[in-house]
Formats: structure tokens, C-alpha cells, sequence
């Protein structure tokens, strides 16, 4: 990965970089729902973290997780194509992870588009076991995959 990412917690300005990301790289061809306001309120919610990822002055990645009693459910993370295959997905997941380990986590579940065998291969490669098909999990229009990881384990 290169030196000059930087990964943390997200702040409000990230908000509108982390809505426009997920509206291009996550939700196209489905109905955009993760605007800047609801990027915000996960910002805010103590219950969920949202990391970020920059090269230099430009966010590249991001996850966001929320935390229950002791599960983790991850429920968005996008890399910018020009930073894929760098292992800069990685280091951010293993971040995550790390977070939730400290908080008392010991299950992250997730779920992907069932016919993007690119992240559900990237998954797999950090130890994510596909659990369960979730048929029209995408708003009815494109079934989904469950994956699910122990941290314990």
C-alpha cells in the first residue's frame, strides 16, 4: 500500500465525497439512499463507525459499520477504481476489524450484490464465508449475498 494513505474516522465535511462514492461505486442502477445526510447521521451515531481513506488530500476509500450488542454489520465500502488492487481495500477492512476487536465485536456480517464476483471473491480472501443468498435484497431489483465473518475464530 502506498505511504501516503491515511485512514481514520470519517468528519462531517467527508460526508458529501462518501454519498457521491456510494451513489457511483455501490448503489448505481439502484435508487441513490445513501445521501449526505443519512452519511451524516452515521457520522454522528455512536454506534457506528466510518472510516476513511486518503491519498494525500483525496478520499479514496471508505467503510461504514454499525455495532450492535456484539455483531458488526458493514454496510457500505467502496474503494475508488484508481486505488483497487493496491491493498488499500485491505488495510481499511483490517482497520474495521481492529475497531470492532476493541469494542467487543466478534461477528461482522455484510452483504454484497450476488453478481459481483469481484467483491465477493475480495471477501472470501479476507476470511468472509458466504452464509446465505438474500433474494431482491437490492430494493427488490437484484438479489444479494450474506457473508459473515468470526473475529473470534
Amino acid at each position: 500500500m502506498n505511504s501516503t494513505i491515511k485512514i481514520g474516522l470519517a468528519l462531517e465535511q467527508n460526508a458529501p465525497h462518501i454519498a457521491a462514492m456510494s451513489r457511483d461505486l455501490i448503489e448505481r442502477g439502484l435508487a441513490w439512499t445513501w445521501t449526505q445526510q443519512r452519511v451524516v447521521r452515521s457520522i454522528r451515531d455512536k454506534n457506528t463507525n466510518v472510516a476513511v481513506a486518503f491519498d494525500e488530500s483525496t478520499l479514496v476509500a471508505f467503510g461504514i459499520m454499525k455495532y450492535e450488542e456484539d455483531e458488526g454489520h458493514l454496510l457500505l465500502f467502496a474503494v475508488q477504481d484508481t486505488h483497487r488492487r493496491m491493498g488499500l481495500g485491505t488495510a481499511l477492512m483490517s482497520w474495521l476489524e481492529r475497531t470492532a476487536l476493541v469494542a467487543g465485536i466478534g461477528v461482522i456480517h455484510l452483504e454484497a450484490r450476488l453478481a459481483n464476483e469481484e467483491a465477493r471473491a475480495f471477501y472470501r480472501r479476507l476470511g468472509y464465508k458466504e452464509v446465505k443468498v438474500v433474494r431482491g435484497y437490492y430494493r427488490g431489483i437484484e438479489s444479494g449475498i450474506r457473508l459473515a465473518k468470526d473475529l473470534w475464530a
